[in-house]
């Protein structure tokens, strides 16, 4: 953790209905001198999309050799490796080497389509990554939820994300643009 980071604590109640996953998680999530609101916010997005018990925030900014979230398995390996925003294509072929799944989980609007028109063929090559974009005006809507200390919950279900607090509700559809190497129509 940076020495100068600001800790969000966050309460995160996940009911996710398409993979059948319901849970609390008690969050601390260290943003980084270097780090935006809105990435940090799309780390709390990544890790409700893909809750799971073993799931962790890496080092990421700080850690070249760590992503911004990852699920390892008991002994260590590596079953899921999570980027966020626009990764280097060299960056996801040596974490596809790594790991069992790869995702990514783009934000930016139209700095990420032009990473996606940029190296989708070489990407598609890679036949555990999976590739999703979240909507910028539903990011910056998000970004309302931010407080150092947080309940919040996240309901999933036919494949969009809805984010509620006590006052303030989001929903969102993450747009799939490639399912383990296979790139969907656009």
């Amino acid at each position: 953790m940076a020495a100068n980071a600001i800790i969000y604590k966050v309460e995160l109640q996940v009911t996710d209905l398409d993979r059948h996953y319901y849970a609390s998680h008690a969050l601390t999530l260290a943003q980084h001198p270097s780090e935006t609101e809105t990435r940090l916010l799309v780390r709390l997005l990544a890790f409700a999309l893909h809750a799971d018990e073993r799931l962790e925030f890496g080092r990421g900014l700080s850690d070249e050799d760590e992503p911004a979230l990852w699920r390892r398995d008991y002994t260590g390996d590596i079953l899921q490796w999570i980027e966020l925003g626009q990764p280097d294509e060299s960056r996801l072929r040596k974490a596809s080497g790594r790991a069992a799944q790869v995702v990514v989980v783009g934000y930016g609007g139209q700095a990420a389509d032009a990473w996606w028109k940029r190296n989708a063929p070489a990407l598609a090559r890679l036949r555990n990554l999976t590739v999703m974009e979240l909507d910028d005006a539903a990011v910056a809507a998000a970004t309302t939820f931010l407080e150092r200390g947080m309940r919040v919950t996240a309901m999933i279900q036919d494949g969009e994300l809805q984010l509620m607090d006590a006052e303030r509700s989001i929903s969102m559809r993450p747009r799939m643009r490639m399912v383990d190497g296979v790139v969907l129509a656009d």
